[in-house]
């Protein structure tokens, strides 16, 4: 059947900021969606997800997850998604170009690696304490921007910066951000509309609204009847969200394990009921023989994940082949992990019950979580005050330690304040950790402590 949605427009190589270049260039060893890969993993944002917080404090004696090992997984996973993907199409279509249906696993792996580049340091709660400071400062803020852009403000989301800092011209940096094909970006908005719409989060600022209009028009993703700004997801979204929700449910029960915060017991069981029974009792018997053979239990559990892993990849890949007409169409489906068989649906169900009570409201999750309300609210009180207020003494000061291409010394104060946000939300949390005791008068450089 034919569909709203087509692959050969979704899969639009064209890049932002270079529209006008010859896509096709012959010139490159490396296709369009290859080059995209490739920025990301040598982009300095990329690198510092290694000192941002996943869900547990940065490691000690024991390494645990930060966002760039999260991120190489959710790639990985994504990169097989893919992959299933391109024989789904090949079943499904005729009469397309499948030498560019061949690119979705590296495109899928693009968005995966790129999917947590806007969050700010220490996990969630830095995106919380960004919305909390505003809210909290309404009376001096919430005058100096426009209705939409004060939700931009209040409703902050590392989504939507993810997709910010990919596109935006910094000072003194060419136009286009990133220069990523137009596929690559649309694959990263999970959530294709604004702040001001109804939903409970979503994609882009207010700032990039004419950017993602422009992207999404030339790839012909449905807009939505009751928001001329919002627009049903690009299908190859499900892969990545599917692919991140597979790994941090997952991986989060390792780590848990690692830190003698789950037991070996309880985490075995959270794995294996995974596995039906009757359908699966091939695999059962040989997970059985496996446990037998192999006696260290970290290395018991690493293959327990892998193949519970690995059985979601199959059941989410299922649920985009049974869903593909609707998705093709633009119709609102739940993500595919909420649509898998009841076996692994269970199965997930209870480790989400047991990662809320016993992970992340443990002890050192929520230590961090503190201290990152408190770092971020004392770094944006500094820094926001200065770009709205910079004649006084003390914030003229506080404006020569921003980096020069997050200087805005023009435009509007909402601009202001996103160049602010630009760089707070870059930092790593070793670096929010630093700036907060300069500004709070600790640890000076030169001074005995």
């Amino acid at each position: 059947m034919e569909h709203l949605m087509t692959w050969d427009k979704l899969l639009n190589p064209i890049r932002l900021g270079a529209e006008n270049e010859n896509i096709l260039d012959t010139g490159y060893t490396r296709s369009p969606f290859q080059r995209d890969y490739d920025r990301i993993i040598f982009s300095s944002p990329f690198r510092r997800l290694q000192n941002k917080t996943q869900v547990f404090p940065l490691p000690g004696s024991v390494f645990v997850h930060n966002r760039l090992t999260h991120s190489l997984e959710v790639a990985s996973v994504g990169r097989t998604l893919g992959s299933i993907l391109v024989n789904i199409i090949k079943q499904k279509e005729n009469d397309l170009n499948f030498e560019l249906i061949t690119e979705i696993p590296i495109i899928v792996s693009t968005a995966s690696l790129a999917h947590d580049l806007g969050n700010p340091p220490f996990g969630h709660s830095g995106e919380e304490a960004i919305k909390k400071y505003f809210l909290d400062q309404a009376d001096f803020y919430k005058p100096l921007v426009s209705d939409k852009e004060w939700l931009d403000l209040t409703r902050y989301e590392g989504n939507a910066n993810a997709f910010r800092l990919l596109t935006q011209q910094l000072k003194g940096r060419r136009s286009g951000g990133y220069r990523l094909s137009y596929a690559a970006l649309a694959s990263l908005v999970k959530y294709p509309y604004p702040s001001s719409s109804k939903g409970k989060k979503f994609g882009f600022f207010q700032s990039e609204e004419e950017i993602f209009s422009r992207i999404a028009n030339c790839l012909g993703l449905i807009q939505k009847e009751d928001d001329a700004s919002a627009f049903v997801r690009h299908p190859l979204v499900y892969m990545v969200e599917a692919a991140d929700d597979i790994c941090y449910q997952i991986m989060d029960i390792e780590d848990a394990h690692k830190l003698g915060i789950l037991s070996t017991s309880l985490v075995k069981e959270l794995y294996l009921n995974f596995f039906d029974v009757k359908k699966n009792s091939n695999e059962i018997d040989k997970i059985n023989r496996t446990l037998i053979e192999v006696t260290d239990t970290n290395e018991q559990i690493s293959f327990l994940r892998a193949l519970v892993i690995s059985k979601l990849i199959n059941d989410c890949a299922k649920v985009f082949s049974d869903k593909y007409d609707q998705i093709l169409n633009g119709e609102k489906i739940p993500s595919l992990i909420d649509c898998i068989e009841e076996s692994s649906l269970s199965a997930m169900k209870k480790v989400k019950e047991i990662s809320i009570e016993q992970i992340y409201n443990h002890k050192t999750v929520i230590e961090i979580e503190l201290g990152g309300y408190r770092i971020l609210g004392v770094l944006l009180d500094n820094f926001c005050k200065a770009v709205i207020e910079p004649k006084g003494v003390y914030n003229a000061k506080t404006l020569r330690l921003l980096p020069e291409q997050f200087r805005c010394n023009y435009g509007s104060n909402y601009q202001k304040l996103m160049s602010v946000l630009d760089y707070i939300s870059g930092m790593t949390d070793l670096y929010a950790l630093e700036q907060f005791r300069v500004l709070q008068g600790i640890n000076l450089p030169g001074i005995p402590h």
